[in-house]
């Protein structure tokens, strides 16, 4: 039974896996392939510069962006992202270097979203997340089935023969011996894509405990079609600079909706998560502070939840973590697709009684 169940949904949605792992396998050196002026400067962190390209680039109502991910370690431009699909790189100065009106003009954009979204919104990412639950117990079947046969083990990195008990034998051990990395890649992918699943992981309270953190001070209203008043960005970033000094600054986020705040990302040096959960809020009416929050003080559930994203897109650990990665991206096309193939064409024809 456990046999069947394993089979049948692996040639349903092997297609889906192999490309999962083929885009995620990409995407951890997306930072790396994108080849424009300034991509690979130094990282500039100091105060005084941060301030001037907030300010530049947020001061005219027409040009402004609804958000900027400032440049990293390991990639010297600036994001911008605009309403709409429209986006933009600019150096670390503020100045454009390139920008788009559609994700499809950017393949680190269009592959992001086809992995976690299947290009089409939410109910992608629902999808991701069954697809990553049903992943997981194909682990833990498999494992099952290759304890039946394990005298038999035998490591290959491709299958002796391409047919179909070569394949399937090959299928069994190769898994066996990927099962671990291939397990946290669908555990911490699911844990993302589907949240009621960290309430198996972290405990009942978890999925509270996670919303409670990310609740923020009740900001003032601000109505739909009302432009932001002339603001002092460069102040904002001097304050959550002196709120938190040894923070990195990552990320300057405009009021979502009618109801919002503008809200400063930053990542303290022990966070792994890229963009860092330590925030500032400021009141979009004046710009003035009006909360923020420490990520060294939230729940431990919190922030074992925030390890998540670096430990799936291979964001901590340096090279040596990213080839891992890579290699468990490849080792999911591949197993994917060889199981697709025999499922559907490499069948055994049935023989007449």
């Amino acid at each position: 039974m456990v046999d069947i169940l394993h089979r049948w949904t692996g040639g349903f949605i092997g297609v889906l896996l192999t490309m999962m792992g083929l885009t995620g396998a990409i995407l951890v050196h997306r930072r790396f392939w994108v080849m424009l002026p300034h991509a690979h400067d130094a990282q500039d962190q100091s105060t005084a510069l941060l301030a001037a390209t907030a300010q530049r680039l947020m001061q005219d109502g027409a040009t402004r962006p609804n958000s900027i991910i400032f440049a990293t370690k390991d990639f010297g431009l600036d994001l911008l992202a605009f309403k709409g699909a429209g986006g933009a790189y600019a150096d670390q100065s503020g100045a454009i270097v390139t920008h788009w009106t559609s994700q499809w003009q950017r393949p680190e954009l269009w592959l992001f979203d086809l992995h976690h979204h299947l290009l089409i919104g939410d109910a992608g990412e629902r999808v991701v997340g069954v697809v990553g639950l049903l992943a997981i117990a194909f682990v833990v079947t498999g494992a099952l089935l290759w304890w039946q046969t394990r005298k038999t083990f035998a490591f290959r990195l491709l299958p002796k023969r391409m047919s179909r008990p070569a394949i399937v034998r090959w299928h069994r051990d190769f898994g066996i011996v990927l099962a671990p990395l291939l397990l946290l890649s669908f555990v911490t992918g699911t844990l993302m894509a589907f949240r009621p699943f960290s309430a198996i992981m972290f405990g009942p309270g978890a999925p509270a405990a996670i919303a409670a953190a990310r609740k923020m001070t009740p900001p003032r209203y601000v109505p739909a079609k009302q432009a932001l008043p002339a603001l002092d960005w460069a102040a904002m970033v001097r304050q959550a600079r002196a709120r938190f000094p040894e923070a990195e600054v990552r990320k300057l986020q405009m009021p979502m909706g009618k109801k919002g705040v503008i809200i400063l990302r930053m990542r303290q040096p022990e966070e792994w998560l890229p963009d860092g959960r330590t925030l500032a809020w400021f009141d979009p009416a004046d710009g003035r502070m009006i909360g923020t929050q420490d990520s060294r003080i939230l729940p431990a559930q919190v922030r074992a939840e925030n390890m998540l994203f670096p430990l799936h897109t291979a964001g901590v650990g340096g090279l040596a973590y990213r080839l891992l990665m890579t290699l468990s991206g490849v080792s999911l096309m591949l197993l994917g697709s060889l199981t697709t193939w025999t499922f559907w064409f490499k069948r055994p024809k049935r023989v007449a009684a």
